[in-house]
């Protein structure tokens, strides 16, 4: 087999890279820059400009499709548009099957960026090319740069009863790699962490890892965002789940060093 990942840069880019190099899968990635690598087939290409697909697609049995814009305002060019391109692509290359990234609660919270994400899944379920589509939830660094960032002042800053659920990205990247060998299912699979945490129990637990006394300020988001939110919009009671922990992540990340 060999796939095409689109977005292979980012974050979980590399954890797919590595588990499917471990698999034995012959990989070609996309990049809107020039990349090298001796293991990995690169491959300039831009879904806002469609530059690239059609090389990019040719003689690859699957794609996984990773590539998002969440800030910068091209996200409804790239993520809606953008996969349009490549559905489209991939549709006349006769690859057999893509798969797409998204995020559980897209159907429920509203976010801009979850509407898009949203978009793109129609945009896939409408195409060519036979289908799947994996949610996950966040992962640990998303939760752990929003509590930085919610820390700038001084407290900490959020709405204590938000539910969230973090899952590994290693883990993501290895149900992705299940996903492309079982083949398409043409539907949406969900798949979150082991532990659904409060926002108040995941800033506890961080403040703790990092050794930092400051204090919990509780502010409730106000209307459908903070009702969807308190009300488990970000999780999902999916079976199975990912097995490493928020403890695990700050563990990893800090260490019990007690920085500040």
């Amino acid at each position: 087999m060999k796939v095409l990942v689109t977005g292979a840069g980012g974050h979980l880019g590399g954890a797919v890279l590595a588990r499917l190099r471990d698999d034995g899968v012959g990989v070609r990635a996309t990049s809107r820059r020039p990349r090298s690598g001796s293991d990995v087939e690169w491959v300039v290409t831009d879904l806002a400009t469609g530059d690239g697909l059609v090389e990019a697609v040719t003689g690859v049995d699957a794609v996984l499709h990773l590539a998002s814009s969440p800030r910068g305002g091209q996200t409804h060019q790239v993520d809606v548009l953008g996969t349009r391109r490549l559905v489209v692509a991939a549709g006349a290359a006769g690859v057999g099957h893509l798969v797409y990234i998204s995020i559980v609660g897209v159907e429920r919270v509203p976010i801009p960026y979850y509407r898009h994400k949203l978009a793109a899944e129609q945009v896939i379920a409408a195409g060519p090319v036979p289908w799947s589509v994996l949610r996950a939830t966040q992962f640990p660094r998303f939760l752990d740069d929003l509590l930085a960032g919610s820390a700038r002042l001084g407290p900490v800053i959020g709405d204590r009863a938000v539910l969230a659920q973090p899952v590994d990205p290693g883990e993501v990247a290895a149900r992705l790699a299940a996903r492309l060998v079982a083949g398409p299912v043409g539907g949406i699979e969900e798949y979150g962490g082991p532990q659904v945490l409060r926002f108040d129990e995941a800033a506890r637990a961080w403040l703790a890892a990092r050794g930092s006394r400051r204090p919990l300020l509780p502010v409730r988001i106000p209307g459908r965002l903070g009702r969807e939110l308190r009300a488990g919009g970000l999780v999902t009671g999916a079976l199975p789940r990912g097995v490493r922990t928020w403890a695990d992540h700050l563990a990893d990340t800090y260490g019990g060093t007690g920085r500040r």
